[in-house]
């Protein structure tokens, strides 16, 4: 079992509630599986199973997970999706940047206590792998929900994409001049709780609360339940007031729970859909089914419908939402944070993804040793790399990220350790921030993942008062992959004086030869000094090389001298020809069979064709 206990550890002095302690060991290995019946394909599963078990806590309780790293061929790493992990950053899991990876072999302990109710999940946060199978859902409940008393049960649904192949061949082949365009590999499956044609019973005229995941590397999904609104009610961790709807779309990564109630009748049973927005996909495969259905089941003797098409509905636009807390905008930023987001090749020939032209890599220590190792240095971004778009907020910052799309695609994007405020979302094709006419809502919608259109932008306020390395990145693992991540380092000094990294983080760099102090390079007498750092390829020279200026000078000076040749042969005077009877006379052979002769001994035949068809055949 993977649960070990549920250990009353304590009792609030303010009432009856009781905090616990929720612990879960877990082995990280391979397993095989095949949740489209089309391929059965190598999958990372926990202690033997795939898919892998729902983490549930309360509010309040401390969560314990010893992971094993069995995989035997990778590193590996926890991320607790949409958590704050206050107090406690060098448990959020993002290898290289708040821990070392977890060896092959090794085992890590995540150790934290919940500070927030809500819908979360759980994946590794290394080497890309998680669309391989390592992620699954993580429910906080909670006894004071404005909700409690308002339905019977709670339901889980989980979406996902899914690859016949694993992400250690996919990636390579991504990143690669193969593919200049970066054209990101389209997955074979869409996946309702890991599966297909998924049942979910239900009882006559109940209410359930859906805590709706998409946990997917990829694709966002449009999802609708026919007969049946949907009233939401929170999104990724925050309560909102109920809202109405009869579809909602789910970037990868984010979550939406929201109240059914059944009918009080059983004489039908209704689809479950959720389809892939393949408005992502560069290419689409002729053998691609983008959908994938389940069925509230009523009765099962009743048949299985066959499901309505994706355009007969219209999600609901989640900026419209009101947090029920109705937290009002922030105050005026005091620390503005421009991010322009682009697409480009370098010079490897692959396609990048671009921070304000700085593509992300990892530095040789991880980021927040960094900042518990440098002193008072670390206020400084510069020791945290060129490569890591780092910025350093200081305690109670209001900070504004403006996000500029200059690319073509849509893109989730999701803050560690916080949620925001989404003050405004412009239109596709709007240009750059500011547009005409943007006017703020006095309580807008928050989240902690959202996502900005093709072309377009947004504009998102925090308060800076979760000391911690947080990651602000495009959900999408490719571009995870391909560099789409910056940094935030908030109140690092307080970070110094908080957190003492456990034994069994030190260990794990040691195990990996990993430094666990100094500055991005790994050095530590000279945290100014980053010579060394990880660096991405250079990029494409702006104008001729050298090399390319003096090839472009031979290709040049060969073309003249063929145009000359060519030239002179045809203007030269060839030797007259001789009067007729001074030619050769032509060598003739006898034909033994008829006596004709052919000039220079070549027989013809005797009966040699001369009609078209002849020729032809000839």
């Amino acid at each position: 079992m993977g649960r070990l206990s549920h250990v009353l550890a304590g009792l609030s002095l303010l009432g009856p509630a009781l905090a616990a302690t929720v612990a879960y060991d877990f082995n990280i290995e391979w397993v095989r599986a095949n949740p489209d019946g089309a391929f059965e394909r190598p999958t990372i599963g926990i202690n033997g199973k795939w898919p892998i078990e729902t983490i549930e806590a309360n509010v309040g309780d401390t969560i314990l997970i010893n992971a094993h790293n069995g995989l035997g061929n990778q590193t590996t790493s926890l991320h607790f999706h949409g958590l704050f992990m206050n107090g406690t950053n060098h448990m959020d899991g993002p290898s290289m940047v708040t821990q070392c990876p977890i060896q092959p072999g090794d085992s890590f302990l995540y150790n934290f206590t919940i500070t927030q109710p809500g819908t979360y999940w759980y994946h590794s946060h290394s080497e890309g792998q998680y669309p391989d199978g390592l992620r699954g859902p993580l429910v906080i409940h909670d006894p004071e929900s404005p909700f409690k008393g308002q339905y019977d049960e709670e339901l889980v649904v989980t979406l996902s994409d899914w690859y016949h192949d694993e992400m250690r061949v996919l990636i390579p082949e991504f990143l690669r001049k193969g593919n200049p365009t970066g054209a990101e590999p389209v997955p074979q499956a869409a996946l309702m709780n890991d599966t297909q044609n998924l049942k979910v019973p239900v009882e006559l005229e109940k209410t359930y609360l859906v805590r709706l995941i998409n946990i997917g590397g990829f694709a966002g999904q449009y999802f609708w339940i026919e007969g049946h609104n949907m009233s939401i009610v929170e999104v990724d961790g925050v309560y909102t007031k109920p809202a109405e709807a009869e579809m909602v779309y789910l970037s990868a990564a984010q979550r939406v729970s929201f109240l059914l109630t059944t009918k009080g009748s059983n004489q039908a049973n209704f689809p479950i859909v959720a389809s892939m927005d393949t408005t992502l996909f560069d290419v689409m495969p002729d053998d691609l089914d983008w959908n994938v259905t389940g069925w509230l089941v009523y009765d099962e003797a009743k048949d299985l419908p066959k499901p309505a098409f994706v355009d007969e509905y219209a999600p609901y636009d989640d900026v419209e939402l009101v947090p029920y807390d109705e937290m009002e905008i922030l105050p005026e930023p005091n620390r503005i944070v421009e991010l322009n987001v682009v697409m480009d090749n370098l010079h490897d020939g692959a396609n990048y993804a671009f921070f304000n032209n700085i593509t992300y890599k990892a530095p040789k220590v991880p980021a927040l040793y960094t900042a518990l190792t440098s002193g008072d240095k670390a206020t400084n971004p510069y020791v945290y790399g060129s490569y890591t778009n780092s910025f350093v907020l200081e305690k109670g910052d209001i900070v504004q990220i403006v996000l500029n799309n200059l690319d073509s695609g849509r893109h989730p994007f999701h803050l560690h350790g916080h949620d925001f405020q989404v003050i405004y979302r412009s239109a596709d094709e709007a240009g750059l921030f500011p547009g005409p006419g943007v006017e703020y809502p006095k309580i807008p919608m928050r989240r902690d993942t959202v996502v900005v259109y093709p072309e377009g932008y947004v504009v998102l306020r925090f308060k800076a008062d979760n000391p911690g390395v947080w990651l602000f990145h495009c959900h999408i693992e490719w571009h995870v992959t391909s560099g789409l991540i910056a940094t935030f380092i908030e109140d690092p000094l307080t970070l110094q004086s908080t957190i003492e990294l456990p034994k069994n983080h030190l260990d794990a760099c040691l195990s990996g030869d990993i430094p666990s102090k100094g500055n991005a390079a790994g050095n530590s007498k000279d945290f100014l000094d980053l010579r060394g750092e990880n660096a991405p390829p250079p990029p494409l020279p702006a104008g001729f090389t050298f090399q390319g200026i003096v090839a472009f000078l031979f290709s040049s000076a060969m073309g003249i001298f063929g145009i000359w040749v060519v030239g002179s042969y045809g203007m030269r005077t060839g030797p007259k020809p001789k009067k007729s009877a001074e030619r050769e006379p032509l060598l003739a052979t006898p034909d033994a069979a008829n006596g004709r002769t052919e000039p220079n001994g070549r027989e013809e035949p005797a009966d040699a064709a001369t009609d078209e068809d002849s020729l032809l055949r000839r």
